[in-house]
C-alpha cells in the first residue's frame, strides 16, 4: 500500500471514530435531563384510555380545549389543559410529555424521556373502576412498565438501562381517589365489601396492597419516587351536587376516609424509605394543598371552588361529565374544577408548583427539583 492510500485509511479511520463520538454525544444528551414514569388514575392520564373499551373517556370535545400541544383538540387528558405530570416534565426540561404506553409510537428512544402508565377509573385494589368496564390497575400499570423495562435494556445495554433508571428517572404515583369513590363509596358494586370490611379494614388492605406495586417497582429498579396522598374528595363537585351541599361545605365521610387513608399512607412512605436500601420516596399531601387551594380560592384568582367549568347537572354542573352537549364556562382559568372531578389546567399549575419548589408542608423530604439532582 503506498503512503497516499495510508494517509486515506487513516483519515477515514479518524472520520468513522468521531462520527461514533458525535452520535454517543447524541444519545447521552437524549438522556441528560432524565425521564418521567406517571402511574395512577384519570387525575394523570394522558390517553390510555383511549386504547380501551371503556366507558371512561376522556376523548372528545371540549376536553384539551386549552392543551397547546395538540391545537386544542382532546387527547384523552381529563382536563381543560396539561395535567400535573405534563406540567412536572415540562419544568424539569423534559423534551418530550411522557406518552400513553398504548399509543402506536411509544417505542424507541421515546421511552427514554418518559411514558405515562395512568388509566381513568384506574386503582390500587384490581377491583376498583369496574363500573367503567375496562380500565388499568395499579398491577397492570406495573407489568406494562416492565415491558417498557425490558425495551431499555435493549436500547442501552442493561448496565447503562439501570444507571438511567435508578438515577436519572423519577417514578410518578397519583392513585387512591377511585378505590374510595368508585369501590368503597360506590353502593351498588361495593354493599357486600362495606357490611363485611370496616373503613379501617380496607385502607389496610389497601396499604398492603399498595406497599406490594411500590416494592414491585423498586426491584424493577426504580429508585427515586413521589406518592401522592388522596385529595379531599368530598369537596369536588360531583360530591357537592349529589349531596345538595352549599358552596362552602365538602361531605364529610370521603374526607374523613381519604384522611384516614393519609395518616397511614405516610406513615408507609416512611417505612419504605427506612427499609428500601437506595430508594427516596417523596410524600406530595395533595390533600392539604388542594383543601387550601379550595378554602382560599380567591387569594389564587379563582372565582370559584365549587362549580364545574364544563357539566351538567345541579347548581354546581357536577353531575354529568364533560363532553360536546355539557355547558362550558368562558373564564375556564377562574374555575379550581374543569369537570365534576378533574382540576382546571390553572389549578394543576399551582399543585405542581408546589411539587416542583415547595417547602415540607406540601412535599417531604424534598421537593421534586430537589429529587432530581439527589
Amino acid at each position: 500500500m503506498d503512503t497516499r492510500s495510508c494517509t486515506n485509511v487513516a483519515f477515514i479511520v479518524f472520520v468513522i471514530v468521531n462520527l461514533s463520538l458525535f452520535a454517543k454525544g447524541d444519545d447521552d444528551d437524549d438522556l441528560k435531563n432524565g425521564a418521567s414514569y406517571i402511574f395512577g388514575d384519570s387525575l394523570v392520564d394522558a390517553g390510555n384510555n383511549n386504547y380501551l373499551q371503556t366507558l371512561s373517556k376522556a376523548d372528545i370535545k371540549p376536553n384539551g380545549i386549552d392543551f397547546k400541544a395538540s391545537n386544542g383538540n382532546p387527547t384523552g387528558r381529563y382536563t381543560n389543559g396539561r395535567t400535573i405530570g405534563d406540567i412536572v416534565g415540562e419544568e424539569l426540561g423534559q423534551p418530550h410529555y411522557a406518552v400513553p404506553f398504548l399509543a402506536p409510537n411509544t417505542t424507541g428512544r421515546t421511552l427514554l424521556h418518559g411514558v405515562n402508565y395512568a388509566s381513568g377509573g384506574g386503582g390500587i385494589m384490581n377491583a376498583t373502576g369496574r363500573i367503567f368496564v375496562n380500565r388499568l390497575s395499579m398491577d397492570i400499570q406495573i407489568d406494562y412498565f416492565n415491558i417498557t423495562r425490558k425495551q431499555i435494556d435493549k436500547l442501552l445495554g442493561a448496565s447503562k438501562a439501570r444507571d438511567f433508571i435508578m438515577k436519572r428517572s423519577i417514578f410518578s404515583v397519583t392513585v387512591g381517589s377511585n378505590d374510595f369513590l368508585n369501590n368503597y363509596l360506590l353502593p351498588v358494586l361495593s354493599i357486600g365489601a362495606r357490611v363485611s370490611e370496616s373503613p379501617d379494614a380496607f385502607i389496610d388492605d389497601l396499604l398492603n396492597q399498595f406497599k406490594n406495586q411500590l416494592t414491585r417497582l423498586y426491584k424493577l429498579d426504580a429508585r427515586k419516587f413521589i406518592v401522592g396522598n388522596v385529595g379531599p374528595l368530598g369537596c369536588i363537585p360531583y360530591q357537592k351536587t349529589i349531596n345538595q351541599l352549599n358552596q362552602n361545605q365538602c361531605v364529610e365521610l370521603p374526607n374523613k376516609l381519604a384522611l384516614q387513608y393519609n395518616a397511614k399512607l405516610k406513615d408507609l412512605v416512611a417505612q419504605l424509605n427506612d427499609n428500601l436500601p437506595g430508594a427516596t420516596f417523596v410524600h406530595a399531601n395533595v390533600y392539604d394543598l388542594v383543601m387550601e387551594v379550595i378554602t382560599n380560592y380567591a387569594k389564587y384568582g379563582f372565582t370559584t371552588a365549587s362549580r364545574a367549568c364544563c357539566g351538567n347537572g345541579g347548581q354546581f354542573a357536577g353531575i354529568i361529565p364533560c363532553g360536546p352537549t355539557s355547558s362550558m364556562c368562558t373564564d375556564r382559568d377562574k374555575h379550581v374544577f374543569w369537570d365534576p372531578y378533574h382540576p382546571s389546567e390553572a389549578a394543576n399549575i399551582i399543585i405542581a408548583k408546589q411539587l416542583l419548589d415547595g417547602d415540607t408542608k406540601y412535599i417531604s423530604p424534598m421537593n421534586l427539583r430537589q429529587l432530581r439532582d439527589f
